[in-house]
């Protein structure tokens, strides 16, 4: 009992460098990610995200559903279907929305120094993750289409399902480090402030 007790005591020690890595893998994902959106394979992906989105659809200039002739595989070309998307706004709207991203990221690791601005850019993930998983609801693709299996539809996610999925891990660990940024800012501040027998 003592050995395994031990374990847990050990386990326990981790907790702030768990922290640490959390805080540190999504300002890689967010940079990545976000970094990925100057490359047109990924502009391409996220258009049935965007034009079946209720917050994001009024970015597209062309008709709802009409991207489901125009999508490109990745790593493949047709250049129809590019001149399609230059047409729709894909590519702007990508680069704004990667240029959003890399700057929550950066924000992020803003922590050391500027704990109070990394609060916010951890709460702004937490808010990006919210709308990020309303994709479920929105986004049709997020499902095996019935295509002759009879596996197909809720709760059979596909692989874009499978992504936006994912973004509920990325909502835990926002809160995770925006706690703890607003710790280590209110540690500070305590810090500074004269303590109460100097003000009287």
């Amino acid at each position: 009992m003592c050995h395994r007790s031990s374990l847990y005591q050990l386990a326990a020690r981790f907790e702030q460098t768990g922290i640490v890595m959390t805080r540190v893998g999504l300002i890689v994902v967010l940079v990545w990610i976000g970094s990925l959106k100057v490359y047109r394979y990924e502009d391409d992906g996220i258009v049935p995200f965007v034009a079946n989105s209720p917050f994001m659809s009024f970015f597209y200039r062309q008709p709802a559903g009409e991207y489901r002739k125009h999508m490109n595989r990745e790593g493949e070309l047709v250049p129809a279907n590019r001149e399609w998307h230059e047409r729709n706004g894909t590519y702007p709207f990508a680069y704004g929305l990667g240029t959003v991203i890399v700057a929550f990221g950066l924000l992020i690791a803003l922590h050391p120094w500027l704990p109070q601005v990394s609060t916010v850019g951890s709460f702004l993930v937490f808010l990006m993750s919210v709308v990020t998983l309303s994709f479920l609801v929105t986004t049709p693709e997020c499902w095996v289409p019935a295509l002759g299996s009879p596996e197909h539809g809720f709760p059979l996610l596909s692989g874009a399902g499978r992504l936006v999925l994912k973004d509920a891990i990325m909502m835990g660990a926002a809160l995770v480090t925006m706690a703890d940024s607003a710790k280590l800012y209110l540690r500070r501040l305590e810090a500074v402030r004269p303590p109460l027998s100097a003000v009287l």
